[in-house]
């Protein structure tokens, strides 16, 4: 599974919602490639997942392969919306 956390630059708030994510999966016992990208690149790569914060909501409005964390730090949050993610997917 291929995961890119998004943010705008994708310097500052993507890198730490990807140690937020690498951390939710290891608890979930669910391995990925974790990478970490600006919002106008992820436009044109195909990819598993996406995760971002709210504020993208509008941006990638057109795809179901999103999860939006409200608090891109909360290890709880990002678990549990993984989690769901995941079941959804297995359907």
């Amino acid at each position: 599974m291929q995961i890119v956390c998004v943010c705008g630059m994708g310097m500052g708030s993507s890198l730490i919602m990807k140690m937020t994510i690498d951390k939710a999966l290891r608890e979930l016992g669910v391995e990925a490639e974790i990478e970490h990208w600006d919002a106008g690149t992820v436009g044109s790569k195909n990819v598993d997942l996406i995760v971002t914060s709210e504020d993208f909501a509008e941006r990638f409005a057109d795809r179901d392969n999103v999860v939006y964390l409200k608090n891109v730090v909360n290890g709880n949050e990002a678990k549990e919306k993984l989690q769901a993610y995941l079941e959804k997917m297995k359907g």
